[in-house]
């Protein structure tokens, strides 16, 4: 396999360079002096930015894009061997390296690598974590899977003591990474695309945690069923969170939250503590239960560097979400416009939960869903009922599968309304966003809270209106 250090760099070619993790990677190889280009399918901010550093991107991927001065391709698991610059890198007989190797290769360049997994909740954690650690002045390498405005993207490059980084499961993309410390937040049947079953997850979680070195951390959810199985004989250091209903169950868990309470805004705060000792109070500017205990995870860790609690409390307030995670996209026509990347039914759940905090009276809840792969829909179809429920009345788009999959025919959104309707629930079902846009301007009203959610390009639904 082709091996890639930053005291080395070569000439580098990302296919799909405008995602949001090869964006990021190609960003860092950039400034470690390597000669970056890349490709996509369509101009984006991304990839605008890869454009503003000097970084030549070409619309679309064709094999006129590769040439043999290249040293090595970089590719994503959706990137099909049929891909024009795919089959001309194989012709010139050049390196390829999909994106987690990659990644796992860039994580040897540094001291302390934090990999924050988890079914759900990654992209928070990461970003509460890097914040902690830029606030006690670590100087550390960020690589977050979303826009984090406190530091102005998706990446930010800092020493090479501290590298924090979402680590994927899906393909197994993490068991090609280095980590030296580790979060897992949940364990939940999920990509079912890839993986067999629960248990196929649960095994290669396990096998991610034996990653660790013995002189490294774990930090994971004490209520994960059967942790024994997931901890026990490995070499590092394993720290456990959670949430308790009162301080004298705190004692079970290495650091837990409890007394949890929202404002009117529905931010979060809680007392933290710490194997049955009180820490002190932490206060949040995001939503939701699911938010509490990501930021307990996120404050273990820190601790584990040296972070001080006033520092994990100062760098809380500071968090005020990433782009696409119950972010507030501004008001039409006097509805509240929100934009959450929610694809999971725990996902939705959490964040209609949280959001219910935000409405009163006569205000409704709407959500705008696009279920996103037909797998994830068959697999899910009653717990996406159960779990839009939650809203006040749901809309839904067609389901998005970009280059993923196809469509098998038995499978659509049309299966979601049938069992919401069964519920009793007002749904409804439309084709295209300009229909849906044109609904929900006729059906909301002043200060009803709208959510377009999805993993897909439902945000758009959202931009528009604002624009509108």
């Amino acid at each position: 396999m082709f091996r890639i250090t930053f005291s080395n760099p070569v000439s580098i070619h990302f296919i799909g360079i405008g995602g949001i993790s090869m964006s990021a990677l190609a960003e860092l190889l950039h400034a470690q002096g390597f000669r970056v280009s890349g490709s996509d399918l369509k101009e984006s901010p991304l990839t605008k930015r890869l454009e503003s550093l000097g970084i030549t991107v070409s619309y679309p991927q064709q094999a006129s894009n590769i040439s043999e001065s290249c040293s090595v391709v970089i590719y994503t698991a959706a990137v099909h061997s049929d891909n024009p610059e795919m089959v001309r890198a194989k012709e010139l007989g050049l390196p390829i390296l999909e994106r987690k190797d990659l990644l796992g290769q860039l994580m040897q360049q540094y001291r302390h690598v934090a990999g924050i997994a988890g079914s759900h909740g990654k992209t928070s954690t990461t970003s509460m974590l890097s914040l902690m650690l830029m606030e006690e002045n670590l100087d550390p390498t960020i690589l977050v899977g979303g826009v984090l405005d406190g530091i102005g993207g998706n990446l930010r490059i800092g020493n090479r003591n501290y590298l924090v980084a979402e680590a994927c499961e899906y393909c197994n993309s993490f068991l090609s990474f280095y980590p030296t410390d580790a979060i897992i937040l949940n364990i939940e049947a999920e990509h079912l695309d890839f993986f067999r079953d629960l248990d196929d997850i649960r095994n290669s979680f396990r096998k991610y945690s034996e990653l660790l070195p013995d002189t490294g951390t774990l930090v994971i959810n004490g209520d994960i069923e059967h942790l024994s199985e997931l901890t026990d004989g490995l070499a590092a250091k394993i720290l456990t969170y959670g949430l308790c209903d009162t301080p004298d169950t705190c004692a079970s868990y290495d650091y837990a939250a409890t007394n949890c309470s929202f404002d009117k805004n529905g931010f979060g705060s809680y007392d933290l503590y710490e194997r049955g000792t009180f820490l002190g109070r932490l206060s949040l500017r995001v939503i939701g239960m699911h938010n509490i205990s990501n930021s307990v995870a996120a404050a273990a860790l820190a601790f584990s560097y040296g972070v001080s609690f006033d520092i994990v409390a100062a760098a809380l307030l500071k968090y005020t979400g990433t782009h696409r995670r119950f972010e507030y996209k501004g008001t039409a026509n006097g509805i509240r416009v929100y934009d959450d990347y929610a694809h999971h039914p725990s996902e939705i759940s959490a964040t209609l939960s949280a959001a219910r905090a935000c409405v009163s009276g006569t205000q409704k809840l709407w959500c705008t869903f696009q279920p996103h792969t037909f797998s994830r829909t068959k697999a899910f179809l009653h717990e996406f009922a159960e779990s839009l429920s939650l809203a006040d009345t749901v809309v839904l788009a067609d389901i998005y599968s970009a280059s993923r999959e196809t469509d098998p025919g038995d499978i659509s959104s049309a299966d979601i309304m049938a069992l919401l309707k069964e519920k009793g629930k007002e749904v409804y079902h439309f084709h295209s966003f300009e229909e849906i846009e044109k609904f929900l301007f006729s059906h909301c009203n002043k200060d009803d809270l709208l959510i377009t959610m999805g993993a897909g390009d439902i945000v758009n639904v959202a931009e528009s209106m604002i624009l509108s």
